[in-house]
Parts: structure tokens; C-alpha cells; sequence
């Protein structure tokens, strides 16, 4: 049994990247499980802010294929976020220009100022792992913990994404600052905290 943060990360991103391989259609399931989500939300209480998606990386599930569903169908805004390469994370509106690197390399609106909590309705959140806690596992960066111990930041509601073979009983570390996500989304639905 592993237990290093490190070993986990390795383990938790072959068994991330065998679940999507072994499914071609997951992504699009999992994608539509969040959609299915999201119009529950927006009916219960609708948006008033951003919706806070995620420019996917390798491996990841990618949610921006729900774009024309969630701006079109259900007149959401977005937002995505940027990392600055030093820990610090924002949010930008997802308007119709190009996206450029941030710090770390990864498609974010920059060209627009970033948001305030107050501006956002909703985080959806990747993931490596998440335990029955709501305890995500993510590449060790830190910068969705950082934002998420902000006092505006913690009132947004959060959600981590990810396949159903990264969802773990056994409780993953917890550093002091980590704090537990509402619950995830994966193939099998959504599941609260």
C-alpha cells in the first residue's frame, strides 16, 4: 500500500489514464454527468455568476466540449482559470479570444482581469483522486488549495471531476491546508459530501 503523496500521484494518474483508455466513451459520459448536474443547479437556483470550468490537460476529463451547451442552451458564463507559475491561481471570463499559456503552460483567458469570488456560482475542479471526504489529490502545485483557504473563495461550491476508478475509501493525505471539495462528479453521477 502506498503512502507518499508522490507514489499515490503516480498511481492514481496510470489508473486515471487506463480508466479513459479502457472506455472511449467515458470522457463523454462523465462530461454529460456534469452537465446534467450543472442544469439541476441552474434550475434550483440560477447562475448568477461564472461557471468555473478547467482547460483540461492529458488525462484529464475535458468539460470544454459543454461550451456551446452551457453558453447556447443554458446562457451561462464561463470561467477558466490561470495559474501565475508561483502558486497563486485566478479566474478569468471565458470570452471569444484566443487563450494564451499562463504560468504553468496551460490555455487561460489572460486578456480578460480576473474575477472575484463574489463573480462565481460554481468550481469544477480535476482531479488524480478523491476520497469519501471530498479530499482531492491533485499534482502537488497547490494552487486550487491556496485559492480555496481564501475566505471569499470558500463559500464557492466545488466539485472535483474525475473517472470512478480515482473515487477511493481510503482517506488520502491531508495537509493542513487542504480543504474538502462538496464532492465529484465521474460516470456514475454525482456524489455529495
Amino acid at each position: 500500500m502506498t503512502n507518499s503523496k508522490w507514489e499515490l500521484r503516480r498511481d492514481y494518474r496510470k489508473r486515471r489514464l487506463q480508466a479513459l483508455a479502457d472506455h472511449d466513451t467515458l470522457q463523454t459520459v462523465i462530461a454529460q454527468q456534469v452537465l446534467n448536474e450543472i442544469r439541476i443547479r441552474h434550475t434550483q437556483s440560477p447562475f448568477q455568476g461564472h461557471l468555473g470550468l478547467y482547460s483540461p490537460l492529458p488525462g484529464e476529463v475535458d468539460l470544454t466540449v459543454l461550451r456551446s451547451s452551457l453558453e447556447g442552451e443554458l446562457k451561462l458564463k464561463l470561467a477558466l482559470p490561470a495559474a501565475d507559475g508561483q502558486g497563486h491561481l485566478s479566474y478569468h471570463a471565458w470570452g471569444p479570444e484566443p487563450l494564451i499559456d499562463d504560468g504553468c503552460g496551460i490555455p487561460a483567458p489572460l486578456n480578460q482581469p480576473p474575477l472575484t469570488a463574489d463573480q462565481l456560482d460554481l468550481l469544477l475542479v480535476p482531479a488524480l483522486a478523491v476520497d469519501q471526504n471530498g479530499i482531492r489529490l491533485g499534482y502537488g502545485g497547490g494552487y486550487y488549495d491556496r485559492l480555496r483557504t481564501q475566505p471569499p473563495w470558500r463559500r464557492i461550491p466545488a466539485l472535483v471531476v474525475l473517472p470512478g476508478a480515482c473515487v477511493t475509501r481510503r482517506a488520502l493525505p491531508r495537509d493542513p491546508w487542504d480543504r474538502a471539495f462538496d464532492g465529484w462528479v465521474s460516470e456514475q453521477g454525482v456524489c455529495k459530501v
